[in-house]
């Protein structure tokens, strides 16, 4: 479990991943975007996670270099995950892509690099790309997003390299219990898009209670609840005092009563697409 916002997991490779990370999903390029990477590095952040199709990674790319600028760090003191999309699956064209994102972003390297939908009949020969770029040092660490137990077990009877994450929708709706414990056993780390449920749990009576008990947010406690469950999370936000604000997590902690009163908040509901039955 991680104790403090630089602190990191170690994949199985021996990467070393910060456990709390910056998502900008829905982040359009722009001023906002740049201002929310420098302002999370400013902060402490070293994470931030991107994609090709979120369409901002030039955004991403100079609000990563006016950081850097601004902090005096170097280039591998940040953690920088981007993914290929379901077009671009298969092995040339996922070589390809990734030439794109690292060339959109102003990188030399990605230090995480996800096919992020498992399209059938697609996600096998992509895979074997990420596995080039791996071997080639082109990438620190390759993973899946969005993978269920099912995909990953097929794609683990033909990977030369296993996955070393595995970022899923997850949060007190979607506690993915056997994905985690799956997850666990195969030495594939667990990350957390949408944690906060794009907002919908702010209000939840058990958990405002759960607030008020700790002295903290809605948001904080459901944070922390990802973090003593060793899932890393990369909540969303450009706005610099909720960028403070989900960080502020490491000066409390949940009982195992308030853990398993937040676990019992489960109804397998998701706010994203079925990983089973997506149309695009």
């Amino acid at each position: 479990m991680i104790r403090h916002l630089q602190d990191t997991v170690t994949l199985r490779n021996g990467t070393r991943m910060p456990g709390l990370g910056l998502g900008v999903f829905k982040v359009e390029e722009g001023a906002a975007l740049v201002q929310a990477i420098r302002s999370a590095v400013a902060h402490g952040y070293r994470s931030i996670d991107t994609a090709s199709i979120y369409g901002n990674e030039r955004g991403v790319g100079e609000g990563i270099r006016q950081a850097l600028l601004d902090n005096g760090i170097r280039r591998e003191d940040l953690f920088v995950t981007s993914k290929v999309w379901n077009a671009d699956l298969g092995y040339e064209s996922t070589l390809a892509a990734y030439e794109e994102s690292v060339e959109k972003l102003g990188l030399d390297y990605l230090d995480l690099y996800l096919i992020h939908w498992p399209v059938k009949e697609k996600y096998k020969e992509a895979w074997r790309a990420l596995e080039t770029l791996y071997q080639e040092g082109r990438v620190k660490a390759i993973g899946v997003s969005n993978f269920q137990i099912h995909h990953l077990e097929d794609l683990l009877s033909v990977a030369r390299i296993k996955p070393m994450v595995d970022q899923v929708e997850f949060h007190p709706r979607l506690t993915q219990k056997p994905l985690l414990r799956f997850s666990r056993e195969q030495g594939i780390q667990l990350e957390a898009w949408s944690p906060l449920m794009q907002g919908e749990l702010l209000e939840h009576p058990t958990l405002l209670e759960l607030a008020a008990k700790y002295g903290k947010s809605v948001a904080q406690i459901i944070l922390r609840w990802d973090v003593q469950h060793g899932v890393v999370t990369i909540p969303k936000s450009t706005k610099e005092h909720r960028i403070v604000e989900n960080a502020a997590l490491f000066d409390f902690a949940l009982s195992e009563e308030d853990m398993n009163r937040i676990d019992g908040l489960n109804q397998d509901v998701r706010v994203g697409p079925d990983p089973d039955n997506f149309d695009f």
